[in-house]
């Protein structure tokens, strides 16, 4: 079975993140307050991840892969590249950073094809995580 793409595996994550301040944030509301008196710096920690979040939702929103002529053929292209960098890591060693750094751009061109099918959700996604996590602050 193939391996999830980038977008899949956000989309996974984002979800199980999701589904734990659906069950949690009554719980976790309270404490949070409780620990912002004693450390500040805790709501400075949620408007973080409120930033990164609307960064994340900013760049899925600008993905627009339709019209991309070929990105299929390229896909398949860079979907074929972690075998030939696993083989290349065992050989060249000393090159694991730069192995890894073709390994992260293959990984998101592999999963572009995706994004038109999992964007509506992961933007869903991070929509309702943005809520709640404003929702903690006291």
């Amino acid at each position: 079975m193939a391996e999830p793409n980038l977008f899949e595996e956000l989309k996974a994550v984002l979800a199980d993140f999701k589904s734990f301040l659906d069950d949690n944030v009554a719980t976790i509301k309270p404490a949070i307050q409780a620990i912002a008196s004693l450390v500040p710096q805790v709501t400075e920690l949620i408007d973080l991840l409120v930033e990164l979040m609307n960064k994340l939702k900013t760049e899925i929103q600008n993905l627009d892969v339709g019209a991309i002529p070929g990105l299929g053929e390229v896909a398949e292209f860079t979907g074929k590249i972690p075998a030939f960098l696993d083989a290349a890591k065992k050989i060249l060693p000393g090159e694991t950073g730069a192995i890894e750094s073709i390994a992260d751009v293959a990984s998101v061109v592999t999963g572009l094809p995706s994004v038109d099918q999992v964007k509506t959700e992961l933007l869903d996604l991070i929509t309702a995580i943005t809520t709640h996590l404003n929702s903690l602050k006291p």
